[in-house]
């Protein structure tokens, strides 16, 4: 009888162990999901919007985070210089927020065409 109940407790010892780890299961999928569709894509534009705000240049149409609309007219290493509006003022804006140039869309535009 002692060796029977042995060997009925142990059996039961692993099944219990792999329901534990059967109940991680579900955690670990939506961890995957999570790092997959939500944190990779995220990175990804994160570093296309910092190669765009390094690879500005002078000439160059842009449109900042606040709305408005410029030709770049100087470069430096944390800022630039725009030229904006009827009377060509002068705004000197940070690169962080520069959010769209402009110019490189309607080039591309046109190779595609």
């Amino acid at each position: 009888m002692n060796h029977a109940y042995a060997t009925l407790m142990s059996a039961s010892g692993n099944s219990t162990t792999s329901g534990y780890l059967l109940s991680f299961a579900p955690l670990v999928l939506i961890l995957v999901f999570f790092y997959f569709f939500i944190m990779k894509p995220q990175k990804k534009q994160e570093k296309a919007d910092r190669e765009m705000r390094e690879n500005v240049d002078v000439g160059d149409e842009i449109i900042t985070n606040g709305g408005i609309i410029g030709i770049v007219t100087q470069v430096k290493e944390d800022n630039v210089v725009i030229e904006t509006g009827g009377d060509r003022s002068k705004i000197r804006i940070m690169k962080w927020a520069i959010a769209k140039v402009v110019t490189d869309d309607d080039d591309n535009e046109k190779d595609k065409a």
